[in-house]
């Protein structure tokens, strides 16, 4: 497992996608933070900091299917994944070696960016507790973003593909929130909330550990390497 994480992890540095990932997203990221929390007329308050989290979750949605998009589809592609199958190592494994280099490679460049944080709390005001809730639940968003993009890059060899189903996906699982005002029906309102990546956000916004949020973007992850596992599983008896 270990082998594969190295090897995963080493892959986006030796390929432009690590690169382009990191430049885009700190560059992207960077420009967001400064218009709506370090421009003038904005004074770093809370109200502020919620757009720019807001906006972040959706840059996440077309960044991290570059982060994703060749995991599963260029080992296909370049007939590789016989040798995958037939390592000493579980299907498992293998899949969790390989979410997990994605993983570190989306939440250590987070982390990083969270060094403009030092210019809000000279100039601005916010709550301590409400940027590090706001963290907490980026880190756990992405999780399931990168896991949702590991099942989409199991199913075909084409990256491009993989990237664009990643982020038409990720794109509905935030949207569907916005749908609800313009429905009536009660229960179908209750099912798109349920859903929704965006509404189980929300108790993070107020600097609220949330445990049931915690529990619904776990249970995102564990599904979609999941059913990943059983993707492999199945080619493996073809």
């Amino acid at each position: 497992m270990l082998a594969i994480f190295k090897k995963e992890l080493r892959q986006y540095f030796i390929t432009p996608i690590g690169y382009v990932y990191i430049a885009v997203y700190l560059g992207v990221s960077g420009f967001t933070f400064s218009m709506f929390t370090v421009q003038p007329g904005s004074n770093g308050s809370d109200a502020q900091v919620n757009i720019y989290f807001t906006v972040l979750m959706f840059i996440f949605s077309v960044l991290i299917p570059l982060l994703t998009m060749r995991i599963f589809a260029d080992e296909r592609k370049m007939k590789t994944e016989e040798l995958l199958m037939t390592a000493p190592v579980s299907i498992n494994s293998m899949v969790a070696a390989k979410f997990l280099a994605a993983y570190v490679m989306f939440a250590s460049t987070f982390l990083f960016s969270l060094f403009d944080y030092y210019v809000l709390f000279k100039y601005g005001k916010p709550q301590p507790g409400v940027l590090f809730g706001y963290a907490v639940g980026i880190l756990l968003l992405g999780g399931a973003f990168v896991a949702i993009g590991v099942f989409v890059s199991s199913l075909t060899e084409n990256q491009i593909t993989a990237a664009v189903g990643t982020m038409a996906i990720l794109l509905l699982m935030l949207s569907v929130n916005f749908f609800n005002s313009y429905i009536d029906i009660t229960w179908i309102r209750t099912v798109l909330n349920w859903i929704s990546i965006y509404s189980r956000f929300g108790n993070f916004t107020y600097g609220v550990f949330d445990f049931t949020a915690l529990l619904y973007y776990a249970s995102i992850m564990f599904v979609f390497l999941f059913l990943t596992v059983r993707v492999y599983e199945r080619r493996r008896w073809e």
